[in-house]
C-alpha cells in the first residue's frame, strides 16, 4: 500500500498527525481501563480474579501500544512529512455518519435505546437513504420493537430505557 506524498494543500490531515492522534486515543483509553480496573479490584480474590484483574492488564497493553506508535511516529517524523492521510473533502462523508452516531449514543443515555433507535433509524433512512416517510417510519419503529421483544421479553436481558419505557411499566 503506497502512501500518497504530495504538496500539502489546505484542508489535509497528514499521516503523522493521524498516527499521533490514534496513539493518544489508545493511551487515554488504556488509562481509563486501568483506572477503572483499580476501582473494581485488580487483585486475586479467594474465589479467583476480581472483575478488574484481566482488564487491568489489557489497559496497560493499550497504553504501551499507544506509546510505541507515538515513538515510532516521532522517529519517522521527517519521512512522514507530506504524506496525506485524508483531505477534508474525503473526511466529510465519514463525518456525516460519525456525528449522527455520536448524537445517537448521547440519546441512548438520555431517552433510552429504543426511542433513540427509532429516531436514528428513521432519520438516517430519510436523510442518507432518501427513503420516504412511511418506509422509514416502518423500519424506524419496527426494528426497536423487534429488539425490545427479543431482549426484554424473550431473553429477559434489560437494555437502557428512558422515560417512555418507564411510563409503560418497563
Amino acid at each position: 500500500m503506497a502512501e500518497e506524498r504530495t504538496e500539502l494543500a489546505a484542508g489535509t490531515i497528514t499521516t503523522r498527525w493521524a498516527e499521533l492522534a490514534v496513539a493518544l486515543l489508545f493511551v487515554i483509553g488504556g488509562a481509563v481501563v486501568v483506572m477503572d480496573s483499580y476501582r473494581i479490584g485488580v487483585e486475586w480474590g479467594e474465589d479467583g480474579p476480581k472483575a478488574g484483574y484481566f482488564p487491568h492488564f489489557i489497559g496497560y497493553i493499550l497504553c504501551i501500544a499507544g506509546l510505541v506508535v507515538a515513538v515510532q511516529t516521532f522517529m519517522r517524523w521527517r519521512a512522514l512529512a507530506g504524506h496525506v492521510f485524508v483531505t477534508w473533502e474525503q473526511l466529510k462523508p465519514v463525518l456525516t455518519v460519525l456525528l449522527p452516531t455520536i448524537v445517537y449514543v448521547v440519546l441512548i443515555a438520555t431517552i433510552g435505546i429504543y426511542v433513540a433507535s427509532a429516531i436514528y433509524i428513521t432519520g438516517f433512512m430519510m436523510w442518507q437513504g432518501k427513503f420516504r416517510v412511511l418506509p422509514a417510519l416502518a423500519a424506524g419503529i419496527g426494528v426497536p420493537v423487534a429488539i425490545f421483544l427479543l431482549f426484554e421479553v424473550w431473553f429477559l436481558i434489560p437494555l437502557p430505557k428512558g422515560p417512555l419505557e418507564h411510563l409503560l411499566g418497563y
